[in-house]
């Protein structure tokens, strides 16, 4: 894996500062290998105290009984791409969308994000989309020091391979900028997440209202994009990634030989394989393996790739992401939890696994030392009820 390249100065540099103390008690701590009842108390931001035993001092939040565990990290969301984009080719005011993601996500218990935003553009064709990420990424810099956001945020620059303009939109962004993960996609049709045509047509004519003709030229375009683009892309978003300090993956890997070039390129975790073959292949290459929470909430991939509960029982799933749903991120860990019968486990693919294949080791804990993000949760039916969310000690949810 990656080490990190990015310092926790960096990590915490232009998250709002919070000050005075908050103490949890009677809860049922979720520490990163057992559970206990105890009390956690976090001191300007930092967990300072973790003490057993269902005492409630004075003044602390009485949690009766329910959970509370790290904040949640989430290393790949589409979710702002669907505030800033609504419907096809409606534009909402960036930083209204901002605020409302940022808010969204603090509902779900999400107190780290890395925001997944596309690198690479193409300017022809009906199915064309043009470039956001430097305008975007800046606008997210500037409600970050104006303390306008709720829970810590970082970029995830998704670099198009198969697009025109990817290695110049990445020219533009500077190691100050958080850039701390850089994913390789390549969604030329056939291969990968859209090996099945009819999936992609599913997808893409549905959402652009494209005619039989205008899906095939597009297919048509694409091909030739790769062809043209495809190595000098890839080649050049693994230098930008060093460039800017940013943390490699890969992204629907399917074959053990895709797993191979991941490895060679450097890659530390691989976003959604898309087969059995390609997982155990990471596991062999010491490449930490994402899979979606929707697949888990639903039972298998949308676009029938293999589904994420079959690698967690064959023991072949490291880190969860919420892909396109935020709230599936806390309930997949609960499913998760029914599947392996062990909650700290389950616990740790949305908290410490991910922080750590980031490169951020001042959270995603219940341990001394680490940033106070925390969730107070519930439950009813069987299903997470999220009482409470605090990020460095404020609460925000």
């Amino acid at each position: 894996m990656n080490s990190p390249l990015f310092s926790a100065d960096l990590a915490s540099s232009q998250d709002a500062l919070t000050t005075g103390s908050v103490c949890l008690a009677n809860a049922r701590l979720v520490l990163p290998e057992r559970e206990m009842t105890g009390s956690i108390t976090i001191e300007d931001g930092i967990i300072t105290e973790i003490a057993e035993g269902d005492r409630c001092p004075d003044g602390a939040i009485d949690c009766m009984g329910d959970h509370v565990t790290a904040g949640l990290v989430e290393l790949h969301t589409d979710n702002l791409e669907r505030h800033l984009e609504p419907r096809p080719g409606v534009d909402w005011p960036h930083l209204s969308a901002i605020l409302s993601h940022d808010g969204e996500l603090a509902s779900a218990g999400i107190t780290t994000v890395f925001d997944a935003l596309r690198a690479g553009s193409i300017h022809t064709g009906k199915a064309g989309y043009g470039q956001y990420a430097r305008a975007v990424a800046s606008e997210i810099t500037g409600l970050r020091t104006a303390g306008a956001l709720r829970i810590s945020h970082f970029l995830h620059l998704r670099a198009e391979i198969c697009s025109e303009t990817l290695l110049e939109e990445m020219a533009e962004f500077t190691a100050d900028d958080r850039v701390g993960i850089v994913s390789l996609m390549d969604h030329t049709p056939g291969q990968r997440q859209f090996r099945d045509l009819s999936k992609l047509k599913q997808y893409v004519a549905k959402k652009r209202n494209m005619t039989d003709a205008e899906f095939e030229a597009h297919i048509a375009h694409l091909l030739g994009l790769q062809a043209r683009n495809g190595e000098r892309h890839e080649a050049g978003a693994v230098v930008e990634a060093r460039r800017l300090g940013a943390v490699l993956a890969s992204h629907d890997d399917t074959s053990a030989a895709q797993v191979t070039g991941s490895a060679r390129n450097g890659v530390g975790f691989a976003e959604f394989p898309t087969t059995v073959e390609a997982a155990e292949a990471c596991r062999e290459e010491g490449i930490a393996i994402m899979m979606g929470a929707p697949n888990i909430i639903r039972g298998g991939s949308h676009s029938g790739n293999v589904s994420a509960l079959t690698l967690a029982e064959l023991g072949l799933l490291d880190i969860v992401s919420s892909d396109y749903v935020p709230s599936a991120l806390l309930l997949s860990a609960f499913r998760l939890r029914d599947l392996w019968q062990d909650l700290p486990r389950a616990m740790r693919t949305v908290t410490a696994a991910p922080a750590e294949a980031a490169g951020l080791n001042d959270r995603g804990a219940l341990r001394l030392g680490l940033r106070g993000d925390l969730l107070r949760v519930g439950t009813h039916q069987g299903t997470p009820l999220l009482r409470g969310v605090w990020s460095r000690g404020r609460q925000v949810g």
